[in-house]
């Protein structure tokens, strides 16, 4: 589980293609600061588990390394990823991590594009393009998370959505130099996602009853 708190930005330092995956290192810093193969990390919005550090006997190491499966590849923008890219890392949280943003599974439901960027003075307005299967799960004011960063929904469309991005945002994380057309992860509420699925049981019952 995450919070959509971007810890660092890091860099895809090589990539191994597999016949149906990918071995994907990267190179980091804060997020290697207690991590051992086993653990999650997550990668612009994707949670991957930590297969090997850089370092067999303790020492400081910036790179580690992670298997990324063909499904993942296909469902997510790191089949798109090549060496030299940044890329956002949060470690999974624990027990007394402050949940600044909103709970993240790190399981991206799609992809999306960005669609349109006005910069502002102090915050830039940006719309993403989404599946229109999505559009349930959104509500203005309500959390989405792009590329593994947890955002607020300013306007929730059939289509797509809007969020303003302040400096700090655009600042630490891959959202403050995405251009149009780019591919980013999303990842929708899981609580609104429980809520529609109950909803529509309860709605199945009815019918059948």
């Amino acid at each position: 589980m995450f919070t959509g708190i971007v810890e660092e930005l890091g860099t895809v330092a090589a990539l191994e293609r597999q016949s149906d995956a990918v071995r994907l290192t990267l190179r980091a810093d804060a997020v290697l600061e207690d991590a051992v193969p086993g653990d999650s990390i997550c990668v612009n919005g994707c949670c991957l588990t930590v297969v090997w550090t850089g370092s067999t006997d303790g020492s400081k190491t910036d790179l580690w390394t992670a298997d990324v499966m063909a499904e993942t590849l296909a469902r997510t923008g790191l089949g798109v990823l090549d060496v030299g890219d940044r890329v956002n890392l949060e470690r999974a949280v624990t027990a007394g991590t402050r949940l600044g943003g909103h709970l993240v599974q790190g399981h991206v439901d799609a992809t999306g594009r960005v669609a349109r960027r006005e910069p502002g003075d102090h915050w830039d307005v940006v719309t993403f393009s989404m599946p229109p299967d999505l559009a349930p799960y959104l509500v203005d004011k309500g959390s989405v998370t792009v590329d593994g960063v947890s955002l607020t929904v300013v306007e929730a469309r059939g289509d797509g959505f809007t969020v303003s991005l302040i400096p700090e945002t655009l600042r630490r994380t891959t959202l403050g130099f995405r251009a149009v057309g780019d591919t980013v992860n999303l990842e929708v509420d899981v609580i609104g996602k429980y809520v529609a699925r109950q909803l529509e049981l309860r709605s199945t019952e009815e019918v059948v009853a």
